[in-house]
């Protein structure tokens, strides 16, 4: 009769639960078109950066929607100061206000906003890409090149011409553009977060979840995501900790190289 071999089906299955018991997992809603989702972006990364037990953080980027009924003509297009300005009832004059004080926000995380280039798009498509990408691990390379497409350089996220450049840059192919947009799955994926996020109380992005305990909504200052980095973590590292085993009796053993004692 053969042998019935298990080390690998156990050998995986120890890997996946050290990998469990040794990540803590940071969630991040977040819209590309959103520009204190960027800013959010760059003060968490720069407290993530000066965190000691980075090695044990896992980023998963969520999606959220801030205007998903928002229909693209590219026949009448309308600026950004025009969109924001109907969107909130507010004069042109107060949208470019509010830009120039977002602008300088955005400045002092290092990022050069420039909203007059700025093209107003339904950034579903978006999403459903960058669902694709976290599959392949790229989804925080995913985020970060959408959102400088659209407060840097001012490119047309309505256009597949653009997904496609944006997607190959990133390390996808054209062929993952076009499942993307084309499966299902993917739109599920968006929808689903978006359900989630009104589940656990989102009320607008960004909104960071830590270990589906600790949440920080908007782009807050740096001191405060490493607070709560410290905190969370070492509340996880406590309930994860892996205690050695007690051996409570030895007998006769063989090691790996045959040798029998």
């Amino acid at each position: 009769m053969p042998l019935i071999k298990l080390s690998g089906e156990f050998d995986c299955f120890f890997e996946t639960l050290l990998k469990t018991n040794k990540i803590m997992k940071v969630e991040i809603w977040s819209d590309v078109a959103c520009p204190f989702c960027y800013i959010g972006k760059r003060h968490f990364e720069k407290a993530l950066s000066q965190f000691t037990e980075k090695e044990h953080i896992e980023i998963e980027w969520k999606s959220y929607l801030l205007d998903p009924e928002y229909v693209y003509d590219p026949e009448n297009p309308v600026t950004e100061t025009e969109y924001i300005a109907a969107r909130k009832g507010i004069s042109q004059d107060e949208a470019r206000q509010m830009f120039t004080s977002i602008t300088r926000m955005a400045s002092m995380a290092g990022l050069t906003y420039d909203f007059d280039k700025v093209i107003v798009a339904n950034t579903f498509d978006s999403h459903k890409i960058i669902q694709l990408a976290k599959e392949k691990k790229l989804g925080d390379a995913a985020e970060e090149r959408f959102f400088q497409a659209f407060f840097v350089n001012g490119e047309n996220l309505n256009e597949k011409e653009t997904l496609v450049k944006i997607a190959l840059e990133i390390g996808l192919t054209e062929s993952d553009v076009n499942e993307a947009l084309t499966n299902d799955k993917y739109a599920y994926e968006v929808k689903n977060d978006i359900q989630e996020a009104s589940q656990i109380g989102v009320r607008g992005v960004p909104f960071f979840v830590f270990d589906r305990k600790y949440s920080v909504s908007g782009a807050q200052p740096v001191t405060t995501f490493t607070q709560t980095l410290e905190k969370s973590f070492a509340e996880w590292k406590e309930k994860n900790q892996l205690n050695p085993l007690i051996n409570v009796a030895e007998g006769s053993t063989c090691d790996i190289d045959g040798k029998c004692e």
